[in-house]
C-alpha cells in the first residue's frame, strides 16, 4: 500500500464501550502510519461520544441503526454518505459482516480488516484472525490489527480526554450534591448491561466501599464520598448500595451521558467495578481500578496495565461468557469482600504519590495473593537523594502524552495514565525534571506560540499537582527544513539546559519516543530510554539498527522506566564507590 496516496481514511469502530476504548492505542497508531491524511471515525451513537474532541480524528460520523440508518435502505443512505467523502481506505475495527459490506457498498477501493463473520468477499485486505489459543488482550488485537500495515512494538495504554468546562459542569454538580472539590471521592461500578452474571453482590460493594473511606478518612484526615455510577435501568440498584453506606454518597446511575460518565469517572481516586465500559473508562482517564471478573476471560478484557488489580475466584465453570449464570453463580458469590478491600488497598499503595492523594506514605504490608512483586521495591523512604545531582530530560509528544498528531490547545492535551505520578517518584527522590521538544507546528501555522504557551502552562499545572514540577521547560518552533542547531537529534536545547541550568550531563537521563530522542542522548552522554508509547515505526527501528544507536532501556511503561533509572542511578553510586 502506497501511503502517500492515502488521503481519506474510514475508520469503523466497535459498538461496545469497553471495545471502543481498548481500540483508542489503536487509533493512536493509524494516525501515525497516516499523519497526513484525514481520519473520520464512524460509529453508533455512544461509542461516538467517547471521541468528542478526541485530537487523532479529523471527523466523527453517527451511525445511527435505530433512525435514519434502520434497514436496507437505511444502509444505502448511510453508504451513500460515505460515498461523498471518498475514502481512499477503511479499516474496519468492527468484526461484523454489515461493517465490511457497508464500506464495499460506498465504494471505497481499499478495505483492511480482520477475516471474520464469512466477509472476505468485501475485503481487499483480509488479515488472518489470531489463534483463540493465543488470547490475545483486545488492546493488543486491535493494535495488531494495524501491523500489516506497518505499525509495530507494543501498544501504549488506552487514553482519553475530557475538557476544562466538562471537569467544572462534573466539580458543580457533585458539589450541589455535598462533595466538595478537595474532597476524595471512590467509584462504584455495580451493574452491568451484558448481564447479571458479571454483576457481585451489592452488599458487598457497599461494605468495600464503606470500609474504604472510613480508612482514608482516618488515616488521611481527608472527607471523603461514594460516588455510584451505572446504566439507565440501574437506578435501583445504585440506591440500594447507598441505602447501605454510612456517609455521604451520591447515586448518578442513568444520569450520565457518556462525557458526563467520563468527567465523574475521572474525578475518582479509586473505581471499584465489575468488568464493563466503565472500567476500561477508567483506565484512560489514569483511574486506578479494582475490578471483581466471573464470567468473563480475564486475559483478554482485563483493565489494561492494571491486571494484577483484578479480583477473581478460580472455579472450574469460569470464563463461561454467559449473560445469566444457570447454576449458583459461584465465581461471583466465592469473592469475598476482604479480598476485594485488601486489593484495593494494595492498588492505594502503589498510588500513593501526591497527585493521587489516597493514602500517606508510610509503607503498608498486606498478605495478598493480588500483590504484585515489584509493590515494595522503592518504597518512599528509600528514594531520597538516589537522584540528587541528575537531571531527567524528557521528550513531550508520546512519551509525556498521546501523539495525535498536533495538539492545538490545551483541551486536546493530557498525559499518560501514570506518567505524572512516576515523574513525582523521580522528583522525591532528588531529580530535577526539564522537558525538550521539537514543536515544527508552529513553523507549519498550526498554532501559534500563544496556543503552545497554554498547551505548557496545562502541562506544568498537571505535573505540579501531582508532585513532579518541571525546572524549565525548551521548545524548538522551526520547521525541519530551517537546519537550525536546536531541533532534535541537534544539541541546541540541551546545550541551553547546560548554560542556564548548571546541568552535569554526566549525571542525566533522557526519555523519548522517537530514534532523534536516542540519538541526542547519545550525542550529549546521557542515558537513555526509548518509550514505545509513541508507536515506534519499523523505518525507527531500522534506523536504530544502521546507526548503531542502542537505547538503554525500551519500554512501553513509564513506571518500569521509572524503576529502572532509580535502580541504574543506584548501581552507579555503588560502582564508583568502589563497593563490589
Amino acid at each position: 500500500m502506497r501511503k502517500e496516496f492515502i488521503r481519506r481514511v474510514l475508520v469503523r469502530a466497535p459498538n461496545w464501550i469497553g471495545d471502543a476504548v481498548m481500540c483508542e492505542p489503536a487509533l493512536r497508531g493509524l494516525r501515525s502510519l497516516f499523519p497526513q491524511a484525514e481520519i473520520t471515525l464512524l460509529a453508533k451513537s455512544v461509542v461516538a461520544e467517547l471521541f468528542v474532541g478526541y485530537a487523532g480524528l479529523d471527523h466523527v460520523l453517527v451511525y445511527d441503526d435505530k433512525g435514519i440508518h434502520a434497514g436496507l435502505g437505511g444502509k444505502w443512505t448511510l453508504a451513500g454518505t460515505l460515498r461523498q467523502h471518498r475514502f481512499d481506505l477503511a479499516v474496519l475495527f468492527q468484526n461484523a459482516f454489515e461493517a465490511a459490506f457497508l464500506a464495499w457498498l460506498a465504494g471505497i477501493p481499499r478495505r483492511f480488516g480482520y477475516l471474520t463473520d464469512g466477509r472476505a468477499i468485501f475485503l481487499t485486505d483480509p488479515v488472518s484472525v489470531p489463534s483463540p489459543n493465543s488470547l490475545t488482550h483486545q488492546v493488543e488485537y486491535y493494535w495488531n490489527l494495524l501491523m500489516p500495515l506497518g505499525l509495530s512494538g507494543a501498544p501504549p495504554s488506552p487514553h482519553l480526554t475530557v475538557s476544562s468546562e466538562e471537569e467544572r459542569e462534573v466539580s458543580e454538580r457533585l458539589a450541589s450534591s455535598g462533595v466538595d472539590p478537595s474532597d476524595l471521592v471512590i467509584g462504584i461500578n455495580p451493574g452491568s448491561t451484558y448481564g447479571s452474571a458479571k454483576r457481585w453482590l451489592p452488599d458487598r460493594f457497599a461494605e468495600v466501599a464503606q470500609r474504604l473511606a472510613e480508612r482514608i478518612a482516618e488515616g488521611e484526615k481527608t472527607r471523603t464520598a461514594v460516588v455510584i455510577l451505572g446504566a439507565k435501568g440501574e437506578e435501583l440498584l445504585g440506591k440500594d448500595i447507598a441505602a447501605h453506606i454510612q456517609g455521604r454518597s451520591v447515586v448518578l446511575s442513568g444520569t450520565t451521558t457518556i462525557r458526563e460518565l467520563m468527567a465523574v469517572t475521572k474525578r475518582c481516586r479509586l473505581l471499584v467495578t465489575n468488568d464493563t465500559g466503565p472500567m476500561h473508562i477508567a483506565v484512560a482517564c489514569g483511574v486506578p481500578v479494582v475490578a471483581v471478573f466471573g464470567p468473563t476471560d480475564w486475559r483478554t478484557t482485563s483493565p489494561y496495565g492494571q491486571a494484577q488489580f483484578i479480583v477473581r475466584e478460580p472455579v472450574e465453570c469460569a470464563p463461561c461468557l454467559l449473560r445469566e449464570c444457570p447454576i449458583d453463580h459461584r465465581c461471583m458469590t466465592r469473592v469475598p469482600v476482604d479480598r476485594v478491600y485488601d486489593t484495593a488497598v494494595q492498588q492505594m499503595q502503589v498510588n500513593r504519590l501526591a497527585g493521587n492523594k489516597l493514602t500517606s506514605d508510610k509503607p503498608m504490608s498486606l498478605e495478598t495473593d493480588a500483590s504484585p512483586q515489584k509493590l515494595s521495591a522503592c518504597p518512599p523512604a528509600n528514594l531520597s537523594a538516589v537522584l540528587s545531582g541528575y537531571t531527567v530530560f524528557l521528550d513531550r509528544d508520546g512519551t509525556l502524552n498521546p501523539d495525535p498528531g498536533y495538539i492545538r490547545s490545551p483541551d486536546q492535551f493530557d498525559l499518560f495514565p501514570g506518567v505524572a505520578q512516576a515523574l513525582a517518584k523521580l522528583v522525591r527522590a532528588g531529580a530535577r525534571l526539564i522537558v525538550v521538544t521539537n514543536q515544527s507546528g508552529v513553523a507549519r501555522g498550526l498554532f501559534s506560540l500563544g496556543d503552545l504557551e497554554g498547551i505548557h502552562a496545562k502541562l506544568t499545572r498537571l505535573l505540579e499537582e501531582s508532585g513532579a514540577p518541571l525546572d524549565a521547560l525548551y521548545v524548538c518552533p522551526h520547521h525541519p527544513d530551517d537546519a537550525c542547531t536546536c531541533r532534535k537529534p541537534n544539541t541546541g536545547l540541551i546545550d541551553q539546559a547546560v548554560r542556564e541550568r548548571a546541568v552535569d550531563l554526566s549525571h542525566s537521563y533522557l526519555i523519548g519516543d522517537k530514534v532523534s530522542d536516542v540519538e541526542l542522548a547519545k550525542r550529549v552522554g546521557s542515558r537513555s530510554i526509548l518509550m514505545t508509547t509513541g508507536a515506534v515505526l519499523p523505518e525507527q527501528a531500522e534506523g536504530l539498527k544502521r546507526s548503531g544507536v542502542i537505547p538503554d532501556l525500551v519500554t512501553s511503561s513509564f513506571d518500569d522506566a521509572a524503576e529502572w533509572l532509580l535502580q541504574d542511578a543506584r548501581t552507579r553510586a555503588v560502582f564508583r564507590a568502589g563497593i563490589r
